[in-house]
């Protein structure tokens, strides 16, 4: 597919013989040397083949503002570039020929000279032969330019996904990212791709009004005035339909996020009978974008009609002034139908003057929303400073005083949710501003090359992300080889998980082919919580941090959960943000922050008798009780309240009759 022509309306594409699919490669020509020559400053190319993408490199954006990388990528496809343009030229310019030889031909039936007739004859069909060439060619290096350029900005915006990782939506929100790598994307390639054909059109048009102007200058200078102001008469309309446009877009999006979010809760909705609520909104919403779809119609017919009215008003004052320069004498039959026919011809180059207009229209905004983006930077350098290298030991961060233990299952508790998730990212080395880095075995992490850190230690957030596929490849990760998949599943407390999917699934025996929607949305939060820790398990890196892995789990799976994280975990660096007591009473270690700093370390047990605003955190006590207990004192050589020590036999209970269960 490729844009077609401003007539067809912003987006739309036509398809050569009106048949869809990929088209093939183009032609093997070599005009790197000579793209090298025309912009030296400017990378090397390769002409690039459809067939040849994913790039090797896509290269380092110009990412300063939208037109800035618009200029860029096309700079980086200047072969492609060159390669249309020299089939839009042949094209055009055989389009343009064709006035010529059939006024030729008209004449010498007129003149009845058969050997001027049979010349014209034989230029028409090599003519038409360049003309069918021309038109095949460009097509399909029109392709190549758009498709490769809308790859190029997807594999950037892949690239910086993976080097920002979840800082990405911290600083962009995600449905934005979905939108430039989608939709816009398709904006940008159009544009990239019709500046080849515009400059072969642009080309076309002053070759033809020069032709005229010499070949007959009474009526060459009418087309020749005329034709500037066809090609800038609609261009006033464009801000206004592009705004229309966006307008529409942005409430589509509200929409589609409206559905989407329905979507998601909807088993909420059904439970608090608010169905018929959201149903309501979203007709509202739906309703909004009917309207304003047919305004911005409204406005993209209105230069459509403009686009066929002008160049039919200037061929009838060219065809009125020319019959009567022919009854006075001063121009022959031949060279009016020449005239005629040019001017007819010439709306087919004039619709891409106005299409590169609205394909910048279109694109501009596209290519400053991927330009935003791609301006993101980590606040460490992703290279890093030293070489590639494995390390392990001791996970030790100097900003909070945190140190996790080489093989050792170490429970973080901090009061607050947002300062956990921040320092499990530190921990992993993708800090969000500039700091202190994180030393794991004396080795600073943002000083590794962001491949081997993110080798050596693995951050599952409280919030991790379940891809659709099979269960079998979702747990196909980069892993060390050691942790079978039915092990991490068992740890993970997973046999429901597995009877839920095998169930779900038609004609499927083995949980591992059971498939999963998108985002696991047809599981409970609780299910996806728990494969999200068997592909973290699996993956078996030297340190796993884990940010409230059984938040959404129940009090007796969140004890044989805890059992299997530490069975299979043994001998590795496990580090667990939580205020469970379930998981808290099986961790080697315990380590408490309060306000952004380590101020008690022990075991749960520990903790619980001698440091109050732990107990606070972990037992949930409000600052009135914890006020009224430290009123009341501490118990002697216990130093915990009977409301605390109620609770907490209370889960020693609950861990003896697990232990019962299990030998059972």
């Amino acid at each position: 597919m490729v844009p077609g022509p401003a007539g067809s309306g912003p987006g739309r594409f036509r398809v050569a013989g009106g048949k869809t699919g990929c088209p093939p490669a183009r032609g093997e020509v070599n005009l790197s040397r000579l793209a090298a020559t025309v912009c030296p400053c400017s990378e090397p190319w390769d002409l690039m083949r459809i067939q040849d993408l994913p790039f090797p490199d896509p290269g380092v954006p110009d990412a300063r503002s939208g037109p800035r990388l618009l200029w860029w990528l096309f700079r980086n496809q200047l072969s492609g570039q060159l390669v249309a343009l020299a089939w839009g030229l042949l094209h055009f310019a055989s389009v343009a020929a064709l006035p010529f030889c059939v006024g030729a031909a008209v004449q010498a039936a007129v003149d009845r000279s058969g050997d001027r007739l049979a010349l014209a004859g034989g230029l028409l069909a090599l003519i038409c032969a360049g003309n069918a060439i021309g038109d095949t060619f460009l097509h399909r290096a029109a392709v190549t330019n758009w498709i490769t350029a809308a790859a190029r900005v997807q594999q950037l915006l892949a690239r910086k996904a993976a080097v920002l990782g979840a800082a990405l939506t911290r600083r962009v929100a995600a449905g934005e990212v979905v939108a430039v790598s989608t939709g816009d994307v398709e904006k940008i390639g159009w544009f990239v791709e019709a500046l080849s054909r515009f400059t072969a059109a642009a080309v076309t048009i002053v070759l033809v009004a020069a032709g005229l102007l010499i070949h007959q200058p009474a009526l060459g200078v009418v087309v020749a005035v005329g034709v500037p102001v066809l090609a800038c008469a609609v261009l006033p309309l464009l801000p206004h339909a592009t705004r229309r446009a966006d307008v529409q877009r942005a409430k589509a999006g509200r929409a589609t996020e409206l559905a989407s979010d329905t979507v998601a809760g909807l088993r909420v909705l059904r439970g608090i009978g608010g169905e018929e609520l959201f149903l309501d909104r979203y007709r509202r919403a739906s309703q909004e974008v009917r309207h304003a779809a047919v305004r911005s119609a409204r406005m993209w017919s209105l230069i459509a009609a403009i686009q066929v009215l002008l160049p039919g008003l200037l061929l009838i004052g060219v065809v009125g002034y020319g019959v009567h320069l022919s009854r006075q004498g001063r121009i022959e039959v031949g060279e009016l139908v020449t005239v005629y026919s040019s001017v007819m011809l010439l709306a087919y180059p004039l619709r891409h003057v106005v299409e590169i207009a609205m394909a910048y229209s279109f694109s501009k905004p596209s290519a400053r929303r991927a330009a935003r983006v791609l301006a993101l930077e980590r606040a460490m350098d992703a290279a890093g400073s030293l070489p590639e290298q494995s390390v392990s030991g001791d996970l030790y961060d100097p900003e909070t005083g945190l140190c996790a233990p080489s093989g050792r299952l170490t429970a973080v508790v901090c009061g607050d949710p947002d300062a956990a998730g921040r320092l499990a990212e530190r921990l992993g080395g993708h800090a969000a501003q500039p700091g202190a880095s994180v030393l794991l075995g004396g080795v600073p992490l943002d000083e590794l090359p962001l491949d081997s850190a993110r080798r050596a230690v693995l951050v599952q957030d409280k919030d991790p992300v379940l891809l659709s596929g099979t269960l079998r490849e979702l747990l196909d990760v980069p892993a060390s080889g050691q942790v079978d998949p039915q092990a991490a599943l068992e740890a993970a407390q997973c046999e429901d998980v597995l009877a839920a999917l095998v169930q779900g699934s038609l004609d499927v025996r083995d949980p591992m082919d059971a498939r999963l929607t998108e985002r696991g949305r047809s599981l409970s939060g609780g299910q996806r919580q728990r494969l999200a820790l068997a592909r973290s398990l699996v993956a078996d890196p030297e340190v796993l941090v884990l940010d409230e892995p059984t938040s959404a789990v129940d009090s007796h799976t969140e004890a044989r959960i805890a059992r299997g994280l530490r069975d299979l975990r043994s001998g590795r660096t496990t580090v667990v943000f939580t205020s469970s007591p379930l998981l808290l009473d099986r961790a080697d270690r315990v380590v408490f922050l309060h306000e952004g700093t380590v101020v008690a370390a022990g075991t749960h047990r520990e903790l619980v008798h001698t440091e109050p605003r732990y107990r606070a955190v972990v037992t949930r006590e409000t600052e009135d009780e914890a006020r009224h207990e430290d009123r009341r004192g501490t118990r002697a050589g216990r130093g915990a309240a009977p409301e605390v020590l109620h609770r907490l036999e209370t889960f020693e209970a609950l861990e003896e009759l697990e232990e019962i269960e299990e030998t059972a």
